[in-house]
């Protein structure tokens, strides 16, 4: 199993377009989420297990309420990164500072929700990862309910199955496939150091043409 140091240094080294890049070259080319989901701030980066929960609009008060929310949040990981799949609900904040207290204080890396958040403000004073598309100060009682979790879902356009590994940055979300990830990782570090031979080479003067015959890299 990995570990925080894993996901930390995959924080420290890589970033999401050179994990997309190798996506790409192995032919997943539709690994990208929506540019709406965005992080609270820019300068937040998330990555981790994929912890995923599907919720659907409803429309009358629930007789349990929270039932499945408290269910999933008490199944929280560390290194899990929870994926809300919410269909672009604007309906109300699925996500807010409760729930980012909760999935930090179980050992979670962040949240990514394709919907609505709230309670901005605390959660990026409590240095929590949340990426979302947008704001709402409505509660989700009676309005978005979690039906399932720990299953695949369907988030910002990419079917995300439990266990695969997001990674987030201003540049967006990229989800790798578990089955591919050590591929891709190791893929990913090492073109990370071509890329930085590539810029040095052109801030010295090498022209483009030159660097990417020599490199193969742009």
């Amino acid at each position: 199993m990995k570990t925080d140091s894993y996901f930390d240094m995959l924080q420290e080294k890589l970033y999401s377009a050179v994990i997309s890049d190798l996506l790409d070259s192995f032919g997943f080319r539709s690994q990208t989420m929506s540019p709406a989901i965005r992080p609270l701030e820019p300068s937040m980066v998330v990555v981790g297990r994929a912890k995923t929960a599907l919720a659907i609009d409803v429309h009358r008060m629930p007789a349990k309420p929270y039932e499945k929310q408290i269910e999933v949040l008490d199944s929280i990981q560390p290194g899990e990164v929870f994926v809300a799949a919410v269909g672009g609900s604007q309906r109300s904040a699925f996500w807010g500072e409760l729930m980012s207290t909760a999935t930090k204080a179980a050992g979670g890396r962040g949240a990514v929700i394709d919907g609505l958040t709230r309670d901005a403000r605390p959660i990026v004073e409590l240095g929590f990862p949340v990426f979302a598309t947008g704001f709402r100060p409505t509660d989700s009682l009676g309005r978005n309910e979690i039906v399932e979790y720990d299953v695949p879902v369907e988030c910002g356009g990419v079917l995300v199955q439990p266990g695969d590994l997001v990674f987030g940055d201003v540049d967006g979300l990229v989800v790798v496939p578990k089955e591919l990830e050590e591929k891709v990782i190791q893929g990913a570090l090492e073109k990370v150091q071509g890329e930085n031979a590539v810029r040095d080479a052109i801030a010295q003067g090498m022209k483009v043409s030159e660097a990417f015959a020599k490199y193969g890299i742009l």
